[in-house]
């Protein structure tokens, strides 16, 4: 077993750490890392014909998208709160919603797909029928939708999210049978568990984690070209990647399985679009070491949490503040006009003194990746907020 850390970790997350590199062949921590479950936000592990669903996480296939367009920002100036609140308006944000848009892609083929045969019967239907309504729809939480200008003043609309309850429902299940429970059993999260890739279950497993993957390359294509609609533009180039997901990679010669959580694939050459905080620049990348494989040809997929969101914005309960948090909304806001950004919904445990500063974790990468474009955010939509004293 071979392991690399970049970047400085507290000692509960070089802890998890070290417990999947035991497990693993090879494995590497970029330096936007955190804790997770059982495998840390920021981790890579690789196995031989192993698969760990857990590593890849319960938001299966989540990731970035941004498409790079042939607008300039210099045209949207005045217009940014209008458009704000259009985009707001027209994409859902939130746990369990909805997507109620005329055009939504509630037929789009991938639901004929053979691999659902992966889900029992008994609740597949259930399972289709709320995917359905869901796909185009962003989540809660750290998933946003951004609009940017990068140094050139192109505009860019980066968002990220994932396979939303499909992803939770399948990954769940499928740790629940690795325990031998029944489909829609609670299973034990906190536990790994590793699946043949030759076994029944190893095999299902990935033709399931394959459908969420592209489960959510579609919501996120479709978010991201809605925005471009709303803005008036076209599209140039679009940047899209997983950071929750596992592939068949050649290593060192050999074929390995490897499980990214919260962490972008970047192959020589290959482009990523990394988001900070709320209130920072993001950026697209591109992997440039050929020779250096410490990372598994990996890097960071954010700037990192500093402080878990209970620290950041308090303990609320029924609408009502318990106990503060160590941001306040001026706190947050001031950081917000300084670099004028628009925001729409967030919340406390978002805010940008919750993160690392992105710029830093990126040159703990070292060579490894390059930055192509730096992309200043102008308009940033979220799930509402739940913390705002009235």
């Amino acid at each position: 077993m071979t392991s690399h850390v970049f970047g400085v970790h507290d000692d509960k997350t070089l802890e998890q750490f070290n417990d999947v590199a035991s497990r693993a062949e090879r494995a590497a921590l970029m330096a936007d890392g955190h804790l997770g479950y059982v495998m840390p936000i920021g981790g890579v592990a690789a196995y031989r014909n192993e698969v760990s669903p857990i590593g890849v996480g319960v938001d299966i296939g989540c990731g970035n998208a941004a498409i790079r367009t042939d607008l300039n920002a210099e045209t949207l100036v005045d217009d940014l709160p209008e458009l704000a609140d259009e985009i707001f308006d027209t994409i859902a944000f939130g746990p369990g919603m909805s997507n109620s848009c005329d055009d939504a892609p509630k037929d789009d083929p991938l639901f004929e797909d053979p691999r659902w045969a992966v889900v029992p019967r008994k609740y597949r239907g259930n399972l289709q029928g709320k995917a359905r309504v869901q796909l185009g729809t962003t989540g809660g939480g750290n998933h946003y939708v951004d609009v940017f200008s990068d140094e050139a003043g192109a505009v860019w609309v980066g968002v990220h999210f994932g396979s939303r309850a499909l992803g939770f429902n399948l990954a769940h299940n499928f740790v629940a049978l690795a325990q031998r429970l029944n489909w829609g059993d609670r299973p034990d999260m906190n536990t790994e568990v590793l699946l043949g890739l030759d076994t029944p279950l190893g095999h299902d497993y990935w033709e399931a984690m394959s459908l969420a993957g592209e489960y959510a390359y579609t919501g996120r294509a479709w978010v991201t070209r809605k925005v471009v609609d709303i803005l008036g533009g076209g599209e140039l180039e679009l940047v899209h990647n997983h950071h929750n997901f596992a592939w068949k990679e050649d290593h060192g010669g050999e074929q390995l399985v490897v499980v990214r959580k919260g962490a972008t694939p970047a192959f020589p050459g290959q482009k990523g679009f990394v988001g900070g905080s709320m209130g920072d620049d993001s950026v697209i990348i591109q992997g440039s070491n050929e020779t250096d494989d410490r990372a598994l040809h990996s890097t960071v997929h954010g700037a990192g949490r500093v402080m878990g969101r209970m620290e950041a914005a308090g303990k609320w309960k029924r609408g009502r503040m318990v106990r503060p948090g160590k941001i306040n909304h001026d706190e947050m806001e001031a950081w917000l006009d300084e670099k004028g950004v628009v925001l729409r919904g967030g919340d406390l445990d978002e805010a940008p003194q919750a993160y690392r500063r992105l710029p830093d974790v990126l040159a703990a990468q070292g060579d490894t990746i390059e930055v192509l474009h730096t992309l200043r955010p102008l308009i940033v939509c979220m799930a509402p907020s739940r913390t705002r004293l009235s």
